[in-house]
């Protein structure tokens, strides 16, 4: 028995690890525009916010110092508990191109997140939007840069993949590994080929053309739907328009959530619907994950406590040597000491607990919560 689950042990890891290498060639890196642009059209900023008053200022304020030339930053308060409204207030008098909507009451036909973006695009001029969130820094040439890809690659869609930023011990320890899941269940080359459907968005930053939002319904098209920049990808492809996803860590960066009730609330309102609400596809998910992450130090152990020859003992040992190069390289990647490498294994276990409590969640408790609203029967 050992033996056959140190060779599928060794081949798994062979096979993922194969698996990333190539997935990680085809994503497109990012680099600062330089130089005028042939065009610049208006751009239209939209920014939903509920209850953001930790990261709302420094979000918005690196929008409005951007350099490109013809932008406006639409932020919708979605009914905010917290100091969100004065905040925007407060910035909207010193910047005259910042567009302040008090967000009407959420109808009972719609989700927050959603809503609020359908109420700011109603009110955008911009040939291109811009839907991001209310806690992403961006460089000042974040928006010159973007058009720039926007017509270099004569794009209906960009969506742009941000730097990471990390605070406390769970940050390190699980956002790591939920990243790296993320990216590995994104087929780079895929959603970039115009021939294949694979779609895929990133909330933080999807550009769009005005023209094509519209055609494709817009946001009325996702009124439910907790993952909507993956909803709104799926419908740009579906509707023959050309989308690119990249690696913008040199455009624009986020702390997602600071604590671990964050990262568990933060990170169970989506993972499953990611999952497209498939029990079979969450646990094959989560035995490759540990299978990667964590089962190789046992492996070692369990030959080394058991005197296995030095065959088994080397390939339990060239196993996890691979595994600790790639979770090295992952760090690089995130700008994190190497050093961390040895926390993602509570991390893989953390986030197996999150898939299924959301899974839960989901099935049991008929829909999944977020800012204080719970949504009922969520669309994947």
């Amino acid at each position: 028995m050992l033996i056959f689950l140190s060779i599928l042990q060794f081949v798994l890891i062979i096979a993922i690890v194969v698996y990333l290498t190539i997935n990680a060639w085809f994503l497109v890196k990012v680099e600062p525009a330089t130089g005028p642009l042939p065009a610049c059209p208006f751009v239209s900023v939209c920014v939903p916010a509920r209850d953001e008053q930790r990261d709302i200022e420094a979000c918005l304020t690196s929008l409005l110092n951007q350099n490109y030339p013809h932008f406006e930053v639409i932020v919708v308060d979605d009914n905010s508990t917290d100091n969100t409204p004065g905040i925007i207030e407060s910035l909207r008098e010193r910047h005259a191109n910042l567009v302040a909507i008090q967000g009407a009451a959420l109808p009972s036909d719609w989700y927050g997140k959603p809503f609020a973006l359908h109420q700011a695009a109603q009110k955008a001029r911009g040939e291109l939007l811009l839907f991001t969130d209310a806690d992403p820094v961006f460089q000042r040439y974040a928006l010159t840069t973007a058009v720039h890809l926007m017509q270099k690659h004569q794009l209906d869609m960009l969506t742009l993949l941000p730097g990471a930023e990390f605070g406390s011990f769970w940050e390190r320890a699980v956002q790591p590994v939920i990243f790296a899941f993320i990216a590995a269940l994104t087929r780079f080359g895929k959603v970039n080929d115009p021939e294949s459907p694979a779609a895929m968005g990133v909330g933080a930053f999807i550009m769009l053309r005005r023209k094509v939002y519209d055609r494709v319904g817009g946001h009325k098209t996702l009124k439910q739907a907790i993952l909507e920049d993956i909803g709104m990808a799926r419908l740009v492809k579906r509707a023959g328009a050309k989308i690119m996803i990249a690696d913008a860590q040199k455009i624009y960066s986020i702390r997602m959530y600071h604590s671990f009730r964050e990262i568990w609330v933060g990170w169970r309102k989506n993972v499953f619907l990611a999952m497209k609400k498939s029990i079979f596809k969450t646990f094959y998910t989560i035995l490759c994950v540990l299978g990667f992450v964590v089962t190789p130090w046992l492996m070692v152990g369990v030959h080394l406590w058991m005197g296995s020859g030095l065959g088994w003992q080397a390939m339990a040992l060239a196993g996890l040597g691979l595994v600790l190069i790639t979770k090295w390289t992952l760090c690089h990647e995130l700008n994190l000491e190497k050093r961390y490498a040895l926390l993602f294994p509570l991390g893989a276990l953390v986030m197996a607990a999150i898939m299924i409590n959301s899974m839960i969640h989901v099935l049991f408790r008929g829909g999944t919560e977020w800012r204080g609203r719970t949504y009922s029967q969520p669309e994947k």
